[in-house]
């Protein structure tokens, strides 16, 4: 069988560029070479898309904290409308590899929000995750507790402000329904980016200026007493679950930090220590919360398990970090699934859910 052609996008403007080129690089060193050749493509803070070559597309590859694309100088730009042949070089427009897939590692804004997938659907490319609806709705918290609250799944209680509502934001009414201490992010990050925990006034007003230097919406939540849960979905049409791991940090709370840069910033204990009863109810409402919010593909769905044993969905991340010490590779691996089989089901999924994409008729006349 002849190989197929992989293009994998990473790094991009968002907060999490550095997480994604670390997520790449543990792709491109688990993918099955035998079986995919792979294109590297870099995007820089810019927004440039770079060619790379394998041997020399990161700088400080192995430290996290200095980790940088090797911009080079052969940039390429994606044509939408095309049949074939999407990519071309910037330089003299020349047309590049056909890709049989794309594996859009980009975390974070512009990366798993729906816009570059919606690139890849307008330049018709088969790409590993969810579509433009399910992306962007995981991606804004807000909507996305909203619609999981409406389906009867428990979120933690909540308030919500645009940047034109800001003069409304209030410590003492969000004491008073919420309790402290309390959580205040920006609507649409992930990663803890911009994420902080308060209890008094004047942490509260800063914390809330930080979480507006990164979105038009800011989420002000309760803090919810429980276990930090989190698991793995793998799918389609026909999602499955991993079994449960459990986040233990050594701070105050799971930072960026502690998720890709710091691996003793938090403890992680595979499988979560829970009954079987308790498993297969984080398990199941994992795989409700993909079905609801319109996933495929992939994500990792955190939760708190509470004293009571009731589960709490607290976010869902349609391109969970796939570097050495992310939750979502280490969960399959427990669960049976190696990271190489991980990467090409990931593959799979991404063609077969063109390929029936395809099927689908776009036009009541054809020209």
């Amino acid at each position: 069988m002849p190989k197929k052609t992989v293009g994998i996008i990473f790094g991009g403007k968002s907060a999490e560029h550095e997480v994604s080129l670390q997520s790449a690089k543990n792709i491109v060193d688990a993918i099955d070479k035998d079986k995919y050749d792979v294109v590297l493509i870099g995007i820089d803070k810019q927004g440039k898309w770079h060619i790379n070559d394998q041997s020399s597309y990161l700088i400080n590859a192995e430290d996290p904290k200095s980790i940088r694309l090797n911009k080079s100088d052969e940039m390429v730009a994606m044509v939408p409308g095309q049949k074939d042949h999407q990519l071309i070089r910037a330089a003299d427009a020349g047309v590049m590899n056909q890709l049989d897939a794309v594996f859009p590692i980009v975390h974070g804004t512009l990366g798993e929000d729906g816009s570059l997938q919606g690139m890849m659907r307008l330049a018709n490319l088969p790409f590993v995750g969810t579509g433009v609806l399910g992306s962007a709705v995981c991606m804004d918290k807000d909507i996305a507790k909203r619609l999981l609250q409406a389906a009867g799944l428990n979120v933690a209680k909540g308030l919500t402000y645009s940047r034109a509502e800001k003069q409304h934001i209030d410590f003492d009414k969000a004491k008073a329904e919420l309790g402290v201490p309390m959580f205040i992010k920006p609507a649409n990050q992930g990663s803890s980016v911009g994420v902080s925990k308060v209890s008094i006034r004047e942490a509260f007003e800063k914390a809330i200026s930080e979480a507006f230097q990164y979105d038009q919406k800011v989420v002000i939540e309760e803090a919810l007493s429980g276990r930090e849960i989190e698991c793995a979905v793998l799918g389609n049409e026909d999602p499955q679950a991993s079994l449960p791991g459990e986040i233990l940090p050594r701070t105050e709370f799971y930072s960026y930090e502690s998720k890709y840069i710091d691996e003793s910033g938090a403890r992680l204990e595979m499988p979560a220590d829970l009954s079987d009863e308790a498993t297969e109810k984080v398990r199941k409402a994992a795989v409700d919360a993909f079905r609801i919010l319109e996933c495929e593909g992939l994500a990792r769905v955190d939760f708190f398990l509470t004293e009571d044993g009731d589960v709490y969905v607290n976010e869902v991340n349609t391109l969970p970090g796939f570097t050495r010490i992310s939750m979502y590779p280490k969960l399959w691996e427990l669960s049976g699934v190696t990271y190489p089989e991980l990467i090409d089901r990931l593959i799979e999924l991404a063609i077969d859910r063109h390929q029936r994409s395809s099927t689908l008729k776009s036009a009541v006349w054809d020209d």
